[in-house]
């Protein structure tokens, strides 16, 4: 019934036929015996139903979740069928680590799913061979050129951080929704090293941009996007997949737009960021005649939309969990803020005091490990034919390794399903690295902007703990705070108000 719930729920009236229609269908198929084509010594997995496969077992809300239950039942390397389609799903820090990492090549494929298509191999995040080797090969030695992860980056960042403070507290300490002002704080860091600048937050075309992103990423991952990528005929008749189809076309617009206004101005001598590399590189292989450059128009724009969407939504996000957890956990936010105070004072703190923090630290490595933002991360494929943990993976199959499985791994973790900075700390205190704290994945795939996202969330969660407290909204109190998150591709907080109080 979930499945139908969630099918009509973005249906629209004439769209009611083809429901029933498809009822008919699974009836028929029940009635006909239709079978799975099984490979010997696969993953064992729970028995599919004709057609449905185990879509009555698995809630499309939150399929992490549903995944997690059925991993305690099945072993670390199991299957289940998304109607027809079979999926491996992998498990647990063991698994996981041992399949993106040992098992890099064979795990390392990216699945171009039917909600993604429209990318048509093009850029980083949907595209697979030795487009996606070139375009990530580039992509990394630009962005640490024009100082992902170094100190060039902490300057963008540390005036950033002066903007989101004026925002803040602009409020004065009344509640307010901290989504907007956060998604477009992050997002100016990446804009920055991808176009050399950064936007105003009024600017109208840089607010559609961000927010474009946002609802993208929301609808990407949902209930009725993930039922489109079993029965793509019903693509038409969904509301969030024209949504989607829409966005996509304006961000192309807007993007193409940006980049031109920065061909027109274009410097050899001056690099401003990451398009300017791209275009001078694309005019020096059109110039010498390479007729089959991978350094085109396509990869330029998908890449550069690829590029924001992810530099902004998951940092963004994870920082907006942070200040919630701290609303929530007054105790916690009580330590981090006297260590702040006591070791930093009044002045702006630095990457480099990151080390003299291991609570604060060991608090924000805390918060990415139980908001777990991307619990599936994005699905892999097989490159070939595996034998994997005694199991036999045939090539081109779909696989979820599940991170939150690794997150919350309970032989890994001090208290794996509560949020405990102790998680990162030895007994004396001091920060402790963690072999399964794997938000960014792993092996090829990992995030290319870790660096970058890890210094972001130092700075921004340090610099906003030093000046303002996080506390509920007036008659709401610590226990009401929901946890539960939103999921689309990634799991954001469900909507909330918080309050920012000024520290004297």
């Amino acid at each position: 019934m979930a499945v139908m719930e969630s099918l009509f729920l973005q249906a629209t009236g004439s769209s009611i036929l083809f429901g029933a229609v498809v009822i008919l269908v699974v009836i028929y198929f029940y009635l006909s015996g239709l079978s799975f084509k099984e490979e010997a010594n696969e993953p064992p997995g729970p028995k599919p139903l004709p057609l449905l496969g185990n879509l009555l077992q698995i809630d499309l809300n939150r399929p992490h979740e549903s995944l997690s239950e059925l991993a305690k039942t099945y072993g670390p390397v199991f299957k289940v069928y998304f109607g027809t389609k079979k999926v491996i799903v992998l498990a647990g820090y063991k698994t996981v680590k041992q399949a993106l990492v040992n098992y890099a090549e064979e795990f390392g494929e990216r699945e171009i799913n039917n909600t993604f298509k429209f990318a048509e191999g093009h850029g980083i995040l949907f595209s697979n061979g030795e487009n996606w080797k070139e375009m990530r090969r580039f992509a990394l030695t630009n962005l640490r050129d024009f100082g992902m992860g170094k100190k060039g980056s902490e300057e963008k960042i540390l005036e950033e951080i002066q903007y989101l403070k004026d925002v803040f507290e602009s409020f004065r300490g009344k509640p307010f929704d901290t989504t907007q002002p956060m998604n477009y704080a992050v997002s100016n860091i990446i804009s920055s090293i991808v176009y050399g600048n950064r936007f105003e937050y009024s600017d109208p075309q840089f607010k559609e941009m961000v927010n474009r992103a946002n609802e993208n990423v929301k609808i990407g991952g949902s209930a009725s996007m993930r039922i489109f990528n079993i029965l793509p005929w019903l693509g038409p008749f969904l509301k969030n997949r024209r949504t989607l189809r829409m966005n996509a076309e304006k961000n192309k617009k807007q993007v193409c737009e940006l980049v031109s206004g920065l061909q027109e101005t274009l410097n050899p001598e001056e690099r401003r960021g990451f398009v300017d590399s791209f275009l001078l590189r694309k005019q020096n292989d059109e110039q010498s005649g390479q007729k089959s450059s991978r350094f085109n128009q396509k990869n330029l724009i998908t890449t550069v939309i690829n590029l924001f969407v992810a530099g902004t939504d998951t940092t963004s996000t994870t920082l907006r969990w942070g200040m919630l957890l701290m609303a929530k956990y007054p105790h916690i936010q009580d330590r981090v803020q006297e260590e702040i105070d006591r070791v930093i004072g009044g002045r702006q703190p630095m990457v480099e005091d990151r080390r003299n923090l291991p609570y604060t630290d060991a608090v924000v490595h805390e918060i990415q490990r139980l908001a777990n933002i991307i619990p599936m991360s994005l699905p892999h494929t097989t490159s070939c034919d595996v034998n994997f943990n005694g199991f036999f993976i045939k090539k081109g199959t779909t696989v979820y390794p599940l991170l939150m499985s690794v997150l919350r791994d309970e032989s890994q973790w001090k208290s794996s399903h509560t949020f405990n900075p102790a998680n990162f700390l030895d007994e004396q205190g001091r920060f402790v690295k963690k072999d399964a704290f794997m938000p960014f994945s792993a092996g090829r795939r990992v995030c290319l902007g870790e660096s970058l996202a890890r210094m972001e969330l130092f700075l921004f969660f340090s610099s906003l703990l030093q000046h303002f407290r996080f506390t509920p909204p007036p008659g709401v109190s610590e226990d009401q705070l929901d946890l539960t998150g939103v999921v689309g591709i990634t799991v954001n907080p469900t909507p909330h108000e918080l309050c920012a109080v000024k520290r004297t």
